[in-house]
């Protein structure tokens, strides 16, 4: 039965969407953004000192989380200290305790304010590979689905107020695999109420909403590119970073306003350097594998070292192969909202409104990136080299890291086990099955043989 519609919205967006809305303010043009020098230093404290968003939830309802855990978890933690209370929170939730204060205070990509936890793109770009935190790396731990439903959880059972996400959550998934998120849906329904020049409209039409989960590539990638995501629709500048802060209680004048700001993040992003590979090299074996991928792999994906070169080469679909899903999901007509806006400087800026397909991305740190692919399909780079042997479900462990596969340590199912009922559960599974999860494609490595495969492996160690 189709849903009520109010103004071109459906029903129940509608109805979120009106409780975000109802703190929308006067929409007032701010004096023009000065042209200092971005600061890549204070965009870092930025990101860990400035909310641009209101709190998702207060320290005080983070620490009762607890409390609506399923068992054996919850007596666990009934019984368990503040401090591993607050460890198994963070494993839970695939948070990461901040580099400069481990052990208390919000986690990485949290801002602390008075009113509580404010998230920030450090929640998504904040993770760990083999244990260690690094700020800039994709966070693919992150339970962002499951986070959120213990707080509103917790929230109702307190009688508290819920925030914007636990709202939205309810209609828009957030999720459907730890470490993923639907983040491009995001910036579209964010987008919905917003005139190109950044004004509040609240009957601007929604777009159907193809739901589907990305994978958070690395930062360090960005200084090599010059167009932003996957489909490389958006121009690399400041701005359209700024999108996933519209909620329209920040009006145009504060949107504006952050233009400082979000040129000092970009340079911080530009800035973020790879993690080294922390293990040994076969430096001869390594050698071979440089001659394979400069004959095999460089076209698409350039070239490393004293002559680095990057080619940005957008691949059509029909030749990588890889899920369509994310590349659908952005209509042509938003992708002309960005072009005829603000965040393209109302389109001096090149916004592309028809992709053909996936950029090539750049593969320095590639060994701790995983999973692989723009979906987060493939968990270790020995599945990216032999397709035939990509597993249909997998399932990771919290810190281990697979160094002769280079990737995640996984257990691999040909079907997510029956007696994983509870959504929290199987969203630890990753299931190639679903929309917008396919691990197939990318076969180009499929003709090497397994020696070109094992020196490619050693090489892709030294990116």
């Amino acid at each position: 039965m189709a849903q009520p519609m109010w103004n071109g919205f459906p029903g129940s967006l509608f109805l979120v969407l009106m409780i975000v809305v109802a703190a929308a303010g006067a929409e007032e043009t701010p004096a023009a953004a000065t042209d200092q020098k971005a600061d890549p230093d204070r965009g870092y404290r930025i990101l860990r000192e400035q909310p641009f968003l209101p709190a998702d939830f207060s320290q005080q309802t983070f620490d009762q989380l607890w409390a609506v855990w399923p068992e054996p978890l919850r007596s666990q933690a009934r019984n368990a200290s503040a401090a591993e209370r607050r460890r198994l929170a963070f494993s839970r939730y695939g948070l990461m305790e901040p580099p400069d204060s481990p052990g208390s205070g919000p986690a990485l990509g949290y801002v602390p304010t008075e009113q509580g936890w404010v998230m920030n793109c450090l929640a998504c770009h904040g993770g760990k590979v083999a244990g260690e935190v690094m700020a800039g790396l994709p966070n693919s731990h992150f339970a962002m689905q499951t986070l959120v439903e213990d707080v509103r959880k917790a929230k109702l059972l307190r009688l508290k107020p819920l925030s914007h996400l636990d709202v939205a959550a309810a209609t828009i998934p957030l999720g459907t695999t730890n470490g993923t998120t639907n983040s491009v849906i995001f910036g579209v329904v964010l987008g919905a109420l917003r005139r190109p020049d950044m004004s509040v409209d609240r009957n601007r039409q929604v777009p159907d909403l193809k739901h589907h989960d990305m994978d958070a590539p690395p930062f360090w990638n960005v200084r090599k590119k010059s167009r932003l995501y996957i489909d490389g629709f958006a121009p690399k500048t400041h701005r359209p970073l700024v999108q996933f802060m519209l909620l329209p209680r920040n009006d145009r004048k504060t949107v504006l306003g952050w233009e400082d700001e979000f040129r000092d993040i970009l340079a911080w992003i530009e800035s973020v350097q790879p993690p080294e590979y922390p293990g040994p090299v076969d430096g001869e074996l390594a050698d071979r594998g440089r001659s394979v991928f400069e004959k095999n792999c460089a076209e698409c994906h350039g070239t490393y070292g004293a002559d680095e070169s990057y080619p940005e080469r957008m691949i059509p679909i029909d030749v990588i192969g890889t899920d369509p899903l994310r590349l659908t999901a952005l209509s042509p007509a938003h992708r002309q909202w960005m072009k005829d806006g603000w965040m393209s400087r109302f389109g001096e800026d090149d916004v592309w409104t028809h992709p053909e397909g996936y950029i090539a991305p750049p593969l320095d740190g590639i060994w701790a990136s995983a999973p692989y692919f723009h979906n987060g399909s493939v968990p270790t780079l020995w599945h990216v080299l032999n397709s035939d042997h990509r597993p249909v479900v997998w399932k990771r462990t919290e810190d281990g890291y697979d160094h002769d596969r280079l990737g995640l340590e996984v257990a691999e199912f040909e079907s997510v086990p029956p007696d994983v009922v509870r959504s929290d559960e199987r969203r630890r599974y990753f299931d190639s099955r679903q929309p917008g999860k396919s691990a197939a494609g990318h076969t180009f490595p499929d003709r090497l043989a397994d020696e070109e495969k094992r020196a490619l492996l050693e090489y892709l160690k030294t990116l």
